[in-house]
């Protein structure tokens, strides 16, 4: 930002008035720094470099991100605190967070795909969702015993699997969980 010196702090991109905002907050060597919202208002390219900023600041202080853009916290933080209205309600990793859910789908995509009756009925499914072109979204009850019957099931009869994968519940939805549990 040096280039920039002579410049009002007014006349500057948001980008540039966020990277003058974090020289302000590092230039005396805290041990802790927050950031509240720092890639607000930004272009894709800034938050990158706003993201791999904060990233460096961490790696010599304590860093407090302060953001309602999951998708930030997971690029970010390697440790998340969620609070609603001052009460705590999760606290733990990136992946502890990710997981929080234990996800119920796989998603499964054929060659030659049977009905979605014939998937109702392997053991072990509770329910299946054509998603079309031969994709289906099977609800299980023990991923490992599925997805096993499911390639078996898929040689024995000549499906051809194509892909199959465990599903993730996005961060939306397990923020809301953590909301409704919080409450």
């Amino acid at each position: 930002i040096t280039h920039f010196r002579k410049r009002l702090l007014k006349n500057l991109s948001g980008g540039y008035q966020q990277r003058v905002g974090i020289a302000q907050a590092i230039v005396h060597k805290p041990d802790l720094v927050v950031f509240d919202e720092p890639t607000n208002g930004l272009d894709p390219n800034q938050i990158v470099e706003i993201r791999h900023l904060i990233k460096s600041i961490a790696e010599e202080r304590t860093v407090i991100l302060s953001t309602h853009i999951l998708p930030e916290v997971q690029a970010a933080c390697d440790h998340i605190l969620m609070m609603d209205h001052g009460k705590m309600v999760f606290s733990g990793t990136v992946d502890e967070f990710d997981n929080y859910i234990v996800p119920n789908t796989i998603y499964v995509r054929f060659a030659n795909a049977p009905s979605s009756g014939v998937l109702k009925g392997v053991e072990g499914v509770n329910d299946v969702e054509d998603l079309g072109g031969q994709q289906f979204r099977v609800r299980f009850t023990d991923a490992q015993e599925v997805t096993e019957r499911l390639v078996d099931l898929s040689t024995e009869h000549h499906w051809r699997l194509q892909e199959i994968r465990q599903e993730k519940n996005s961060l939306d939805t397990i923020f809301a969980k953590l909301m409704e549990k919080g409450k």
